[in-house]
């Protein structure tokens, strides 16, 4: 089978590259290797997406999420404008239909097996339960969040770094009594800055956290030290802790949290570390789900009611592209002329104890040029999201959400100029 662009990866970056190359007329094929589209958002529980100023580049794909999530009850607007308050259980039908929209061919459930580059073109035996395929592309976007393509092909990555961002493992509670815990959050916490709740709908929606960062007055910090006086919690427990509402769902939270702590030698990436990880995360949750019942007002009857699918990875291979993107560049504001997205989002480094966690903030957009996106080796070879070339502290800054959509979109807008060098798009 034969194909323009195969896009490997259906998370937040993979699925805008698939849909922005199929609407624009491409031959695409999308591979995921799960069941179910979306990644972080519908496999990760990570919501809401985090509010970044992307400068209107490359939201393309972005407006028309909004607008297919609208018509499916999926999506709601938090009264700090942020339009990215998204139901990830939603999402999954959301995104089914957006590729369906434009005739986007996916495989689920499939991932490469072997992948060569000979006479110009790209070739993968794509594999799933049931059948061996074998493909042929001119080109490819790796979005598989691990640079897995790249890999396999043996195409440049950066060297690993030393340091490593703390991984997550988000859950949801529901039978929450939204009001009765806006009340008393209110009641505690007046600094907005941590604690905001949104009455102006027909449901309640609200946003606060608290964390082991001892420069912040946190309102819930004594709540966690008697919970951990008391022994319900540890005190790793309480390195990050952060709740909103999920629109159509109510009654239900989603927790950003917990945080997992890793010693010093041990790589997220090892497959015994991951799978410790994971343990170690589901314990955590169980934790903290007593503390929230025991400590919180208007959760004593609530309960788990889904835990994350997946590791919230914040950092693992980059990718060796055309330009490495830096920290000093995101300081500086450097200017580009192929501009690939924008964003406002801080550098913001999860470390695995207090000293170490940094936050520098962002007060104009950044621009990262579109070089970051293609692979040294070969002009043909596109990575987005958080394999992205940028150096440690730059990616912290460029590995969001929204930046992902974007990021998805350009490469799939790129590549159609390279396809059709006389159209205008």
């Amino acid at each position: 089978m034969k194909y323009d662009l195969v896009i490997f990866g259906g998370g937040t970056s993979g699925i805008a590259a698939a849909y922005t190359a199929a609407k624009l007329g491409i031959n695409c094929l999308l591979v995921e290797k799960s069941d179910v589209l979306g990644g972080s958002i519908t496999q990760g529980l990570v919501v809401p997406t985090m509010k970044v100023n992307s400068c209107d580049i490359n939201t393309d794909f972005y407006n028309d999420l909004l607008s297919f999530s609208k018509k499916y009850n999926a999506q709601y607007t938090y009264t700090d404008g942020n339009t990215g308050w998204f139901n990830p259980e939603l999402l999954k039908i959301v995104f089914d239909k957006m590729i369906k929209s434009v005739n986007c061919s996916v495989l689920f459930d499939s991932e490469p097996i072997s992948g060569s580059y000979t006479d110009n073109e790209f070739h993968f035996e794509i594999k799933n339960k049931m059948l061996s395929l074998h493909i042929d592309t001119d080109y490819f976007i790796d979005a598989t969040s691990n640079a897995e393509i790249f890999r396999l092909l043996n195409l440049k990555l950066q060297d690993n770094s030393k340091e490593k961002q703390a991984p997550s493992l988000r859950f949801m509670i529901s039978n929450v009594y939204l009001t009765d815990f806006a009340d008393w959050i209110l009641s505690i916490d007046k600094n907005e800055d941590v604690t905001t709740v949104d009455y102006s709908g027909d449901k309640v929606h609200l946003s606060t956290a608290c964390t082991w960062d001892s420069a912040k007055n946190w309102a819930l910090t004594p709540y966690f030290l008697k919970a951990v006086a008391d022994g319900v919690l540890e005190s790793n427990d309480t390195a990050y802790f952060q709740i909103f509402t999920v629109p159509n769902m109510q009654g239900t939270v989603a927790v950003n949290a917990p945080r997992i702590i890793l010693d010093d030698n041990e790589d997220i990436l090892s497959p015994f570390i991951y799978s410790k990880a994971l343990i170690q995360g589901r314990e955590r949750i169980y934790r903290l789900h007593n503390f929230c019942k025991k400590y919180l007002i208007g959760f004593e009857n609530s309960y788990i009611s889904h835990i994350s699918d997946m590791l919230g990875i914040r950092e693992s291979y980059r990718i060796k592209g055309k330009y490495t993107y830096t920290k000093e560049d995101f300081v500086s504001q450097k200017c580009f002329d192929n501009i690939a997205f924008a964003c406002d989002y801080p550098i913001d480094i999860h470390s695995n104890n207090t000293s170490k966690d940094k936050l520098i903030n962002q007060k104009k957009c950044c621009y990262v040029p579109l070089e970051v996106l293609i692979s040294a080796d070969n002009d043909k070879a596109y990575a987005v999201g958080r394999i992205l070339s940028a150096d440690f502290e730059a990616q912290s800054a460029l590995r969001t959400q929204m930046s992902c959509f974007s990021m998805g979109e350009a490469a799939a807008k790129d590549i159609f100029k390279k396809l059709n060098p006389n159209k205008m798009q």
